[in-house]
C-alpha cells in the first residue's frame, strides 16, 4: 500500500508516488498504473467516535469530584 495525497491539477487531481515506492515497484516514466482508491479516514474519530456526549460535562465533574474521597 502507498499512501499519497491528491493535489488539484487543473481540472482533475492527481496522485504522488515517492521516488522509494516508485523504485521498489519499478515504475517507469508514462508507464500504465491501475490503482484502488480509498480516502484516508479519521482512525481516532473512528475508534473513539465524534466525541459528543449528551452528558453536560458539568454534571461529570460535580460527580468526580462527589465521590472523589472514596477513591483515595
Amino acid at each position: 500500500m502507498i499512501l499519497s495525497k491528491a493535489k488539484k491539477w487543473g481540472g482533475s487531481f492527481g496522485l504522488l508516488v515517492s521516488k522509494k515506492d516508485a523504485e521498489k515497484l519499478k515504475l517507469r516514466d508514462n508507464q500504465e498504473v491501475m490503482i484502488d482508491i480509498t480516502p484516508k479516514t479519521n482512525v481516532l474519530k473512528d475508534f473513539f467516535g465524534s466525541g459528543k456526549t449528551k452528558i453536560d460535562t458539568e454534571k461529570v465533574l460535580k460527580e468526580i469530584r462527589k465521590n472523589e474521597s472514596k477513591y483515595i
